[in-house]
């Protein structure tokens, strides 16, 4: 392309993209992903897809508000406008130094999006984004504003409008065109407005002041007021339909002081800080929130371990099912939901699959249990970062009115993943140990991110709430964050900090020695952060790095793991902190958690006591188990509790027969068969030491536990049966797979291929050819059309090709692959010989040979001053 051409101001936007670097197409491309699926041909084909619908709805709803503004005033500008046209829109007549200032920033990024593309003399909008903004009486404008005169008076006779003209004092012209080209030049000029409303009686300014700021619509009667009749009469309001009128773009613009928005908002609102901490109390809380978490995860599963709720026919957890959990886990509903879905999501528990489909634990969970404290936080904490399933809707309703249930589909929000990342990233910017304004972080978030309204409105279905889904994830994304350890007191922990990949607040020396503030009250810093720019997305390796760096920072802030309890008398043993995995795991099987927090207090009683037996423990053991981690004497009375429990514990023996029970003492199956409690199981004597049941081995086991026996369930060979409740785990599960919003973000490598394909395609799709005789290019009758294969014979294409040899001239052919797939190149041949030719192809910028039976055709290429 010739120094002219460059120069030159571009005709379209592909022109305009034409003249961009590879760094500017690169942005673009990684800002609107969209258009690189797949990688178009040529910067032609790129222009038409940044041009589609839906494309450009996508784009336009991932601008901030400043951004989204200076669209829409581009949208009420004339088609082109200039820059100083678009400021005098955007900053009034007074022109608003702070929107001066933002402005270039704004409309840089609209050209870095291809939303906008022309000099700054001749600034377009690109043209579907023009109409998703500009007014129509369907679509109200965000700026208010109305129609044009030039567009209200399409359908007014030539008669009203020189009615117009002569009541505004204008003189009478020979056709409409040049009367209401008269009439918006009158409109808005300043001074001649402003004689022109002076005549004006104040009820008519008062309508005028009504629908300025829009709607710019209004209702008149078939006989309007006088204060009326004097508006319609000098066309500062003109009807639209019978009874409806509107007030014109450029009266608006002059009642305005020429703005087109209300309020621009050039600079994004402050994240606030509400309470300042220490970080080292912030570190040590979060750590405190982690350890809970991972115990109320392993709670969780050890509650669904032998088989967990049945599945809704329709997916989820049920209603009842969740009520149960909550008990369990003795918090809210809500809540509750939030660990089952972190668990589900972290593939820890999955639907077995079986007839009897019910939610159990997964074989990953027995290796997330091997993996130290910190990392199994970590592996929780990355999957919450990433997960689009969101527990917050649970309960709500979807599209269908249906409810959403616990495990259940049509959970996933896609913008979650992109809205929690950015919350913990505006803690981040906060001074360390710094608990931020909920609502600050919520309007900073509705800043960058704004919603559009009625054409793009980002409310979740049946909600029934008026704040927007990001709002709402917001929202739950802070309190998850405290509940998950990845913040404490509210602000960011420092694991919380590496899992996001910030860098790490340097701290003072003299830190420790400062007082922490008590609340609210005291002075704290407003923090203004700049609009960070578009980021290419973390690999799996980046993102596997910011959770070891977050596991490795939080492993210190736990205590050691503890190998002893404190049993005291009243049957109970107290944990003082977190203990050894083999303790916790017989400790929880031989007792009942009874209250949990920085100390957990265990309960011993007969049934917790018989569990252990039926697990394969004797007393002996629980005996030594007990004396060995106590760091108390042993209580007699938890030693007269194993002792009485083991002493019956399997004296009864349960087998199938329907069901029989059988014992050495016939004494004791004749209290049984005394005690009315046992007359539902249909027992009845086969020998003075068996009993036959009706029941199932199942049911009598626990009928004769009801009673108050402590029977062991046996085998055929007359073995005693041991439970264990760890047995039931589902076939390995995939975890949940995130739903991407869009099309996934390009990484590096992907960009830098798709930009030389983009140009090698735009290279020999405008390559300039040499007029063949006829004048025509590729020669005479055989011209070439546009976008099509050069044709040329065998001997004609051989001779050029080796003439291009001796000259050292790029070529354009045409090439059909092994596969059939046609494309177009410009190469520079090397050597011709054996049927192939070897040559330096621009279009992929490296040599390659080609089999001369599939070049279709060959080219000569025009000289660059040609």
């Amino acid at each position: 392309m010739s120094t002219e051409e460059k120069s030159a101001a571009p005709r379209s936007l592909a022109e305009a993209l034409r003249v961009r670097d590879d760094v500017s197409l690169a942005a673009l491309l990684r800002s609107r992903p969209d258009l690189i699926t797949p990688v178009p041909t040529d910067l032609t084909q790129l222009a038409t897809r940044a041009g589609t619908r839906a494309s450009v709805v996508r784009a336009l709803e991932r601008l901030d508000r400043f951004a989204l503004q200076t669209a829409e005033a581009l949208a009420v500008a004339p088609d082109p406008a200039s820059y100083g046209e678009l400021l005098a829109l955007m900053g009034g007549d007074e022109e608003d130094p702070v929107v001066a200032a933002a402005l270039p920033r704004a409309a840089a990024l609209l050209r870095e999006q291809a939303l906008v593309w022309g000099a700054d003399d001749r600034l377009r909008l690109v043209r579907t984004a023009r109409e998703l903004l500009a007014p129509s009486p369907q679509h109200p404008s965000p700026t208010g504003l109305g129609p044009t005169v030039r567009e209200a008076t399409a359908g007014m006779s030539p008669g009203r409008i020189q009615e117009i003209l002569t009541a505004v004092g204008l003189p009478s012209t020979h056709d409409s065109v040049s009367a209401v080209s008269a009439l918006g030049t009158l409109f808005a000029d300043r001074r001649r407005m402003a004689a022109l409303l002076a005549e004006l009686p104040g009820e008519s300014r008062e309508v005028l002041a009504r629908l300025m700021w829009g709607p710019p619509y209004g209702q008149v009667t078939h006989d309007p007021a006088a204060h009326l009749r004097a508006l319609l009469d000098r066309g500062l309001l003109l009807p639209t339909a019978p009874g409806t009128v509107v007030l014109p773009r450029e009266v608006a613009l002059h009642l305005r002081a020429g703005r087109a928005h209300r309020t621009p908002e050039p600079v994004p609102p402050p994240v606030e800080a509400a309470a300042s901490h220490r970080p080292q109390v912030v570190d040590a809380t979060a750590a405190g929130q982690a350890l809970a978490a991972l115990a109320t995860v392993a709670e969780l599963l050890k509650e669904w371990d032998e088989g967990g709720p049945a599945v809704l026919r329709a997916g989820g957890l049920s209603v009842r099912d969740l009520k149960r959990t909550a008990v369990a886990l003795d918090v809210p509903e809500p809540v509750a939901a939030f660990w089952v879905e972190l668990a589900y999501g972290a593939g820890l528990i999955a639907s077995d699959g079986e007839a009897d489909e019910r939610y159990a634990a997964t074989p990953a969970y027995d290796e997330w249990r091997e993996l130290p404290p910190a990392e199994r936080w970590a592996h929780l904490a990355a999957v919450w970062l990433t997960a689009t399933r969101t527990p917050g809707v649970v309960g709500g309703r979807d599209a269908k009115d249906r409810t959403l249930s616990a495990l259940g589909p049509n959970l996933d929000r896609s913008a979650a993943p992109e809205v929690r990342h950015r919350v913990l990233a505006l803690l981040a910017g906060l001074p360390e140990g710094a608990s931020p304004v909920e609502e600050s972080v919520l309007a900073r978030l509705r800043w960058e991110r704004p919603l559009r309204g009625p054409r793009g409105e980002q409310r979740e279905a049946g909600s029934g709430r008026d704040e927007d889904l990001r709002g709402r994830i917001a929202r739950w994304t802070l309190s998850e964050a405290e509940l998950l350890g990845v913040t404490g007191r509210g602000a960011l922990a420092a694991p919380g900090r590496a899992l996001i990949g910030a860098p790490e607040a340097p701290r003072p020396a003299a830190e420790a020695q400062e007082p922490e503030p008590e609340g609210p009250g005291d002075k704290l810093p407003v923090h203004h952060h700049r609009v960070p720019p578009a980021a290419a997305p973390p690999t799996a390796a980046e993102r596997a790095a910011a959770t070891a760096a977050a596991a490795r920072l939080l492993a210190p802030l736990f205590p050691e793991p503890l190998d002893h309890v404190l049993l005291q008398a009243d049957l109970t043993a107290v944990a003082p902190g977190p203990l050894e995995r083999g303790l916790a795991d017989v400790l929880g099987v031989l007792a009942d958690v009874e209250s949990k927090g920085g100390a957990t207090v265990y309960r011993f009683t007969p049934g917790s006591v018989r569990r252990a037996l039926d697990a394969g423990q004797s007393a002996a053991d629980l005996h030594a188990f007990l004396a060995r981690h106590s760091r108390t004497p042993v209580p007699q009375p938890l030693t007269y509790l194993i002792d009485d429990v083991a002493r019956r514990h399997g004296r009864l023996r349960v087998g199938a027969a329907s069901a029989y029970v059988r014992c050495d003492d016939d004494a004791t199956l004749d209290e049984i068969l005394a005690d009315k409690r046992a007359a539902g199981l249909g027992l009845r004597r086969l020998a003075p030491t068996v009993l036959a049941a009706q029941a199932d081995p199942a049911a009598l086991l626990e009928g004769l536990r009801a009673i108050g026996f402590a029977p062991a369930a046996e085998s055929a060979a007359g073995d005693v049966l041991i439970a264990r409740a760890d047995s039931h785990r589902t076939p390995p599960r995939a975890a949940p797979e995130p739903v991407p919003d869009g099309p996934p973000a390009p990484d590096d490598t992907l960009l830098s291929a798709a930009v030389r394909a983009v140009r090698a395609g735009d290279l020999a799709a405008t390559a300039p050819r040499k007029p063949g005789p006829g004048g025509g290019e590729g020669g005479g009758e055989g011209a070439v059309p546009d976008g099509a294969l050069p044709r040329t014979g065998a001997a004609e294409t051989l001779a050029t090709m080796q003439a291009a040899v001796l000259t050292g001239e790029a070529l354009w052919i045409g090439y059909v692959n092994a596969e059939g797939a046609a494309s177009q190149r410009v190469i520079a041949p090397i050597r011709v010989e054996g049927g192939f030719v070897t040559a330096y192809d621009h279009t992929a910028d490296e040599v390659r040979t080609y089999p001369l039976h599939r070049i279709t055709g060959v080219a000569e290429l025009a000289d660059d001053g040609g």
